[in-house]
C-alpha cells in the first residue's frame, strides 16, 4: 500500500479539484494499481470513475444513504447530488448497484424513476434487513471489475454522527464488511473511494475511528 498524500484542492476550484483527482486516478490505473480515494463531499467520486475510462468496463457500486440522480440542484450538474447521474452517462459503466438508500434525501420519484430505467440496481437498507446481504450481492457479476463507491452517511447515525445528513436506519459496520468480503469473493475490487465525513461532527473521535 503506497500513500500519495493529499491532493492540493481548493474548495472553490470544482473544475481544478476534478482535473486533479481524475489525473491521479489515471496515474495509479497507469501503474497498475488499485486506485483508492479518501475525503471530499459525494461529488468526488465523479473524476474518480471518469478516470476508469481507459480500462475495462466496470461495475459501480455506490453504498450511500441517498442515489445521487438529480440532473442538477441550483444549477450545478456535478454535485454531491448528481454523482450516480453523471456515472450513468459514461460508458465504460455497465452496470449500476446502489445499496443502503434509507429515510429522506436528494432523490424524488422521477430521479428513482429515471435510475430505474437506466437499469441502475436499487438495493435499499430495509431489504438488506430483511432479506440479507445476498439482495446486493446478486447483482454483482462474477469476474467482472467493480468500482465502490462508499458515502458514510449509509451507516446509522448512532454508528457515523459525522456526515452532513447522518439520519437513523442506516446499515452497521457488520453490514459493511460483509459486503466487501462477498464483492471481493465474485469480482475484482478495481478502485474503491470513501466520502462525507465530517469531523466537525464527531465530538468524541470514534467517527473517524471506524471510517
Amino acid at each position: 500500500a503506497v500513500d500519495l498524500s493529499n491532493l492540493k484542492t481548493k474548495s472553490k476550484d470544482g473544475k481544478g479539484n476534478r482535473a486533479l483527482i481524475e489525473k491521479a486516478t489515471r496515474a495509479c490505473l497507469d501503474a497498475g494499481a488499485v486506485p483508492i480515494m479518501f475525503g471530499g463531499d459525494d461529488s468526488t467520486p465523479i473524476p474518480f470513475l471518469q478516470a476508469f475510462s481507459d480500462q475495462r468496463v466496470i461495475t459501480v457500486l455506490q453504498i450511500d444513504a441517498h442515489i445521487d440522480w438529480r440532473e442538477e440542484r441550483y444549477g450545478e450538474r456535478l454535485g454531491y447530488s448528481s454523482t450516480m447521474r453523471r456515472a450513468s452517462e459514461m460508458s465504460h459503466i455497465w452496470r449500476i448497484v446502489q445499496v443502503g438508500a434509507h429515510g429522506l434525501g436528494s432523490a424524488r420519484e422521477e430521479e428513482v424513476t429515471a435510475a430505474r430505467n437506466w437499469g441502475a440496481h436499487l438495493v435499499t437498507a430495509q431489504s438488506i434487513f430483511t432479506h440479507g446481504m445476498q439482495s446486493a450481492l446478486s447483482h454483482i457479476e462474477a469476474g467482472s471489475d467493480c468500482v465502490i463507491c462508499l458515502d458514510l452517511d449509509v451507516l446509522d447515525a448512532a454508528v457515523m454522527p459525522a456526515v452532513a445528513h447522518p439520519s437513523p436506519g442506516g446499515l452497521s459496520f457488520t453490514h459493511l464488511s460483509d459486503l466487501f468480503a462477498g464483492v471481493a469473493a465474485k469480482a475484482r475490487i478495481a478502485g474503491f473511494s470513501m466520502v462525507e465525513f465530517t469531523p466537525a461532527k464527531d465530538q468524541h473521535g470514534t467517527a473517524a475511528y471506524t471510517a
